[in-house]
């Protein structure tokens, strides 16, 4: 099951209290105080681990709290610190406390962690509280509480590539020809109802992430049909690949509407980089053209057919450069083959 967010509350460990001791050892008359500190509290840690695709194992469990610090003891001993709690999640999860509202990280790369509360300093010892007319103080503190915090994490996925479309644009079908990802492909409507990744692999050891998430319909942004929950998914994309069939009745409205809904939903997803691919080509006379609609902001048009593999070579090629960080998105045909 994918889930993509999930709301905990969590609570970090409460410092240890000091010690009220006082020295006790043969041939030393009136010791002295010898209470030790408390231990720090343990802190709570967000980390980010690569083996991880979902939010799942938070819908079980919301409450999550890690260890107090122990106690000082005599002798000056400073108690032991709370084991930190290390709660695991997927990268490109991003965390808001919920009652703030405000945002507190994001966790990107394997192993990067985060800190979401902060453990209780321990309590001083009577040690501390010596003076020169104080010899002998039977005061000290109680350990600090922990930060307690309510949290909402929500999974942004990371890909190079975004794949936005009507349902049964063959964007799941694309997904299953030229990656290893197997997303569920059948002949009617909403097919998708989750994310899906898939990695493609070009010769000479290079490769790019594509995410597909559910089909797109007019209204989407103010609640209609599945896309809109999941349009987050390709907002750390590097370039979008809209997907419009070419049996479509009219390409250039169904290219307007998909432009329309990704400016609805997020102004900055509406100005990232895009091309436009014309899909099930193979529906096309042999050696037709591609219908003509005005792809306006598009780096370039593609026709592909993922049963016939028409164009797949020249279109992988294309997102490939797109996605490099260094790579202007252009049209032009590479070197690189796909390897299916």
């Amino acid at each position: 099951m994918f889930i993509d967010h999930a709301v905990i509350e969590v609570k970090a460990g409460t410092g240890g209290a000091g010690s009220n001791a006082f020295r006790r050892e043969k041939g030393v008359p009136r010791g002295g105080p010898a209470g030790g500190d408390g231990g720090k509290g343990g802190d709570v840690l967000l980390k980010a681990d690569a083996q991880l695709t979902t939010l799942l194992d938070y819908s079980y469990r919301r409450h999550y709290k890690a260890d107090r610090g122990k106690h000082g003891g005599g002798k000056n001993q400073t108690g032991r610190s709370g084991e930190d709690l290390i709660l695991k999640v997927p990268r490109g999860t991003v965390v808001f406390d919920v009652d703030s509202g405000d945002p507190l990280g994001e966790l990107l790369e394997d192993g990067e962690h985060l800190i979401i509360a902060s453990g209780g300093r321990g309590g001083r010892g009577n040690t501390h509280f010596k003076t020169p007319t104080r010899q002998a103080p039977r005061h000290w503190e109680a350990g600090e509480d922990g930060e307690e915090r309510r949290i909402r994490l929500e999974l942004k996925l990371i890909a190079d590539v975004g794949l936005v479309g009507e349902p049964n644009a063959g964007k799941s079908t694309f997904l299953a020809t030229v990656t290893d990802a197997r997303p569920k492909v059948a002949d009617y409507p909403f097919t998708t109802l989750e994310p899906n990744l898939g990695v493609v692999r070009l010769r000479d050891f290079q490769s790019f992430v594509i995410a597909d998430i559910p089909g797109i319909i007019e209204g989407a942004h103010q609640g209609r049909g599945l896309g809109h929950k999941f349009l987050r998914h390709i907002e750390r994309t590097r370039t979008l690949a809209l997907m419009i069939p070419v049996d479509t009745e009219n390409i250039q409205q169904a290219f307007q509407a998909l432009r329309a809904e990704l400016e609805a939903y997020s102004p900055e997803l509406a100005t990232a980089p895009f091309c436009v691919v014309l899909t099930k080509t193979d529906l096309l006379p042999p050696d037709a053209e591609l219908p003509k609609f005005q792809a306006q902001g598009a780096w370039a048009v593609f026709g592909v057919s993922s049963s016939t593999n028409r164009g797949l070579d020249d279109f992988l090629t294309a997102l490939w450069k797109a996605s490099r960080p260094s790579e202007e998105p252009t049209g032009d045909e590479g070197d690189q083959a796909w390897v299916p």
